[in-house]
């Protein structure tokens, strides 16, 4: 429950800033994780948690994507970075390891400039 309720206040305290840039790019991604981790018990554990864990380490490189976008401490940038690359890393091994086939390979989005990210499609 504290999860939840972390994540609840999180998304209002960053829907409570100024519109768009980062404060919308953060309570996009928050919106859409916290959607894709509703999931409706299959009966089948080990697919189950791939298929809530799959929005949330998306929701953490739609995060990191933000940081890079908008971001000014350099330190952090390069954590952003790491996150991105080994959530990506992440996703793969657990489809792999369910058996679902992985996406075409697309350039990771960890440059701040990159218009092509995630977080517009």
């Amino acid at each position: 429950m504290l999860g939840l309720t972390a994540s609840a206040l999180l998304t209002g305290a960053v829907a409570a800033a100024p519109a768009g840039g980062y404060a919308s790019m953060v309570a996009a991604a928050m919106d859409r994780m916290m959607a894709g981790m509703m999931v409706k018990p299959s009966g089948n554990v080990d697919r189950d948690f791939v298929t809530m864990m799959l929005p949330h380490h998306q929701g953490a490189i739609d995060m990191a994507v933000a940081e890079l976008r908008y971001g000014h401490n350099e330190q952090l940038k390069r954590i952003a970075q790491e996150i991105i690359i080994d959530q990506q890393q992440e996703i793969a091994a657990m489809k792999l390891a369910i058996g679902q086939p992985l996406p075409p390979s697309t350039p990771a989005p960890t440059q701040g400039g990159d218009h092509h990210s995630p977080m517009e499609h």
